[in-house]
């Protein structure tokens, strides 16, 4: 007696029919199909053994169903994207959602390099020099007027020259006499120490420190020997040639303040005119 050969769903015998093996157990198609054949997403009908199915994401689709959802072109074996549930080639994709290029307006493709400044997007062949029109690439680049510019041409197009070395002032730099300098540049005639944020004087338009112009100009005190500056506001009291700091002008005997006071002299000494009744 022959072995039986069933559906091990509907009992049906399945000698001379075509049946699919489900953990080792014979199903008819029509029972497989009901059973374990995905439906499609597209056309919500079930994916039989004769039909390829196509997968992506816990979700099936038919050979014939797998296409863009904007263009219908087939996705079968193409690159694809998906947004919101919806398969996109990648065409209709970047149309729809990919950066515009800022230069010449065109969708910049997923994949390829673009550049990106406060918001805008390039094509990398698109973000170029204003004035030379070369790329600019990764390199350091300076904006102006809604332009970029690499660092050489910008120099040489807007940058303010130094009068000392007479090479562009990219940053910063100091003003004097209404003429550039880079801080590094305007430093004192005599010890070249930079003046940029120090106190600073001048004599003939040559710039000094505060030191090397009370050392080379400053008259000195008769009092005390030290320079008079004479800088920010500084007081002092001239006499026959001779100038004292207000604090040193002061009676040769009794150390008396003689500021706004009468006073006598005897050869290079100073004399209140009580010390000077002896006289």
């Amino acid at each position: 007696m022959t072995e039986r050969f069933d559906c091990h769903h509907c009992n049906e015998s399945l000698f001379g029919k075509k049946y699919i093996l489900k953990e080792e157990s014979p199903h008819c198609v029509e029972c497989f199909e009901t059973l374990y054949a995905n439906n499609c997403e597209e056309c919500k009908k079930p994916i039989g053994c004769d039909c390829k199915d196509l997968s992506y994401k816990d979700r099936h689709w038919h050979e014939t169903c797998f296409h863009c959802s904007q263009c219908k072109n087939s996705l079968v074996d193409k690159p694809f994207a998906a947004k919101e549930d919806q398969l996109l080639c990648t065409e209709c994709y970047s149309n729809e959602y990919s950066s515009k290029c800022h230069e010449c307006k065109k969708t910049i493709m997923p994949g390829t390099r673009k550049m990106e400044y406060k918001g805008s997007s390039w094509h990398e062949t698109c973000f170029t020099c204003h004035r030379c029109q070369q790329p600019i690439g990764t390199k350091s680049f300076i904006p102006k007027d809604n332009q970029n510019f690499c660092v050489p041409c910008y120099e040489k197009q807007y940058a303010m020259q130094c009068v000392q070395c007479k090479k562009p002032i990219t940053t910063g730099g100091v003003t004097y006499r209404e003429q550039p300098w880079h801080k590094e540049c305007f430093v004192c005639t005599a010890c070249k120490k930079q003046l940029s944020g120090q106190r600073f004087t001048s004599r003939d338009e040559f710039a000094y420190c505060l030191n090397c112009f009370c050392d080379l100009y400053a008259k000195k005190c008769a009092g005390c020997t030290n320079p008079i500056s004479g800088i920010g506001g500084t007081k002092y009291i001239s006499f026959e040639e001779r100038q004292w700091h207000n604090d040193c002008f002061n009676c040769k005997k009794c150390s008396l303040s003689l500021v706004g006071r009468g006073f006598l002299t005897e050869r290079d000494d100073i004399l209140c005119p009580d010390c000077g009744k002896d006289i």
